[in-house]
Order: structure tokens, then C-alpha cells, then sequence
């Protein structure tokens, strides 16, 4: 490894070469199931034809020219985006916390041009939306903010899945503009918000004249099975961050607005140089092409489905499991102990997985797993957490 990287990342001790469908190969050629898809990125795997040819047909064209300059492939991704959620307008960037930070840019910029001399975003224990200041501070974890204070103001922090704290904080904060809140809490450990909390959250924005922010970097782009994970709520909200799956592995993000929260931005107040730019855009096109015609949406759900309860049959009445859950390809392995040390395990029996908030193991395939990979999947997991309890019982 370099000494001249900085040293930010506790890389794990192999490099990948080569990518098929739900495979990866390492520089020796051996062979790995992808349960991790570069943290809920590759949503159509590797080296997906569509996508490949995109990108090369888009690269000989043209790849970049900035923001400065009309950018057909951006202006039709816009639209594309927008009839699938029913927002109005898009802001190209490049990330995730990208896209979060531009959120928190409106909320505040729509806070301030009703007069509210200090906007106050409503943020949720355990979140993650990012490590830019504003993101970080956002972000529900001591642990990654530690050392970076001072962080910012204008952050209000609640619970997680918890309405009545929410109108505790209307009841004495009336400098509230904006929630901006998960579908579901990935890095915090696949924690999911019930659609009927969304709907009654919808309903309490809209009675405060707040906007309704919701975080779909991991979400989003069918994940839970359904385009956005707030459509299975039956709601829309105000504004809306995407990227990961956005591009299937070429860095793209978005923040989505609408009604009164899409004309907030004019021209000077946020910006990006390589946001939308025509390779990226190209990227995302086909990656959305290739989602719905192949019914990527409907496999995530069944496979994910399938994920589930096989893992849930196969560790029925093993003592330290404390939950399995997920929705679509987000799936979270619960147990009552930390369980880092599973990521090497099973990356030795040729399965790649990632563990968050210590104690979940958690589960992101790409969105075109077939009903092999899902039974690998369960068997490796399922094998490794039964060992792995009885040794440390």
C-alpha cells in the first residue's frame, strides 16, 4: 500500500481487478460474491453492458464542459427524475453529502427568506448524511464528529422514529424550517422508519410550513424495491437527496425539490463545476433504463424478500441473533455483540460484507442478484454468524 495516501480508511488486505455481474475477482483471481456493491453503489453490479457502452459512447463524445453552458444529457436526466418522483427541479453534484449539504442550503436559504434570523433543521439520533461540516454535524454519531468542533448551529436532534419528540421541539423552537430524516438509517444499522410515520410527519411539516427533507442516498434509485423509499409511505416530500446507486459506480449526486422549495435556489446561491456533467449524466440514464427494463425493482424486492427468510429460517433459535430485518436489497443481521471481525471471515469464505454500528452485519447487494447468489449469500452468513456465537458463547 502507498505510504503517500493519507491515512483516513482501515483498508482490508485485497484489491479487486476484475467485476462480473455480482462477482468480483482479486489480484490473484480469485473469486468474491458482492453483498456489499461499493456500499450500495453498483446497483447494477459490475461491468454491466449498458452501462459500460454508455459511459464509452459518452467519454468519445464528450465528457465534460461545466455548468457554465447548457447540458442536454443533465436537462434530460432532470426530467427523468422528476416523473419518476413526482418532485419539480434537480441540483447536480457529485455525492452524497453533497446533495445533503445543498438540502441544508435551501432549508436555510427558505428559513431566512421568511425572516427566521436562525433556520433549525430537525436532524435524527444515529443519522448519517455525510462528513462535509455541515453534513457531519447533521450526522447523529459523537464518534465522527470527534475533533472537528467546533460544529455548526441550526440543528435540532430527536429521536429516531419519534413523532412526539418532534412536536416537543415545535412546542419550543418556533425557528424550525425543515426535518431532514432517513427512510431508513443505513450506517446507523438498517433502522427503518414505518410508512406511517412518514405520512403522519408529512402531515406535521405541513402544518408547521416546514419542509419535509428526506436523505435517499442509500434509498434511493430502487434499494428498498420501489424507485424511492418514500413511496412505499404514499407521500412526497419537499426535498430529496440521492446519489450511490444514481450512477452504479460513476460518483453522481442530486438534491430534488418541489412547490415552494424548488424555486429557493436562484442563480448564484449554490453551484457545482462537475455536477450533471455529460459523462455522469450518461451513467445514470442508463442506469435507470437498465432498472426498469429489467424489472430491477420487482428483484429487489423478491430477492430481498428471499435474503430474509432464508437467513431467518436458517438462524431460528440461535442464541445472540437478535434481529434480521431490511427492506428490498438493504438488509441488517443484528446481534447482541460486536461483530466487525465477520467482515474478514467472510470475505475468506468468498463473500463480501460490510458491518455497521458495531453489531449489524449489513447486506447491500446489487439490485440484479439471481436466485443462486441469494442462496450463497444465505448460506455463507448464516454459517459464519452460527460459528462465530458458538465461539464466543
Amino acid at each position: 500500500m502507498s505510504e503517500h495516501l493519507m491515512n483516513t480508511y482501515a483498508r482490508q488486505p485485497v484489491a479487486f481487478v476484475r467485476g462480473e455481474g455480482a462477482y468480483l475477482w482479486d489480484e490473484t483471481g480469485r473469486r468474491y460474491l458482492d453483498a456489499v456493491a461499493g456500499v450500495a453503489v453498483n446497483a447494477l453490479g459490475h461491468a454491466h453492458p449498458k452501462l459500460v457502452k454508455a459511459i464509452a459512447d459518452q467519454a468519445a463524445a464528450v465528457i465534460h464542459t461545466s455548468n457554465l453552458y447548457r447540458v442536454p444529457r443533465q436537462e434530460e436526466l432532470a426530467d427523468r427524475l422528476c416523473a419518476l418522483s413526482g418532485m419539480d427541479r434537480v441540483f447536480f453534484c457529485n455525492s452524497g453529502c453533497e446533495a445533503n449539504e445543498a438540502a441544508i442550503k435551501l432549508a436555510r436559504l427558505y428559513g431566512h427568506n421568511k425572516g427566521i434570523e436562525v433556520p433549525t433543521i430537525i436532524v435524527m439520533e444515529k443519522a448519517f448524511h455525510g462528513r462535509t461540516l455541515a453534513t457531519l454535524t447533521a450526522t447523529g454519531s459523537r464518534k465522527i464528529q470527534a475533533g472537528f468542533e467546533p460544529l455548526l448551529s441550526g440543528f435540532a436532534r430527536v429521536p429516531f422514529n419519534d413523532l412526539e419528540a418532534i412536536r416537543h421541539v415545535a412546542e419550543h423552537n418556533k425557528s424550525v424550517v425543515a426535518v431532514l430524516i432517513e427512510v431508513v438509517q443505513g450506517e446507523g444499522g438498517i433502522n427503518i422508519l414505518p410508512p406511517a410515520y412518514l405520512a403522519e410527519l408529512r402531515k406535521l411539516c405541513d402544518a408547521h410550513g416546514w419542509l419535509l427533507m428526506l436523505d435517499e442516498v442509500q434509498t434511493g434509485i430502487g434499494r428498498t424495491g420501489t424507485w424511492f423509499g418514500f413511496q412505499h409511505a404514499g407521500v412526497v416530500p419537499d426535498v430529496m437527496a440521492l446519489a450511490k446507486g444514481l450512477g452504479a459506480g460513476v460518483p453522481i449526486g442530486a438534491c430534488l425539490a418541489r412547490g415552494a422549495a424548488a424555486e429557493v435556489f436562484t442563480p448564484g446561491t449554490h453551484g457545482s463545476t462537475f455536477g450533471g456533467n455529460p459523462l455522469a449524466c450518461a451513467a445514470a440514464l442508463a442506469t435507470l433504463e437498465a432498472i426498469e427494463s429489467e424489472n430491477l425493482l420487482e428483484n429487489a424486492k423478491l430477492r430481498g424478500e428471499a435474503i430474509r427468510a432464508g437467513l431467518r429460517e436458517a438462524l431460528a433459535g440461535v442464541h445472540g441473533v437478535v434481529d434480521i430485518r431490511g427492506v428490498g436489497m438493504m438488509i441488517g443481521v443484528e446481534l447482541d455483540r460486536p461483530c466487525g471481525e465477520l467482515v474478514g471471515v467472510a470475505r475468506d469464505a468468498g463473500v463480501l460484507i460490510n458491518v455497521t454500528s458495531d453489531r449489524v452485519i449489513r447486506l447491500v447487494p446489487p439490485l440484479i442478484y439471481g436466485a443462486a447468489e441469494v442462496e450463497t449469500l444465505v448460506a455463507t452468513v448464516s454459517d459464519i454468524v452460527r460459528n462465530y456465537l458458538r465461539q464466543a458463547a
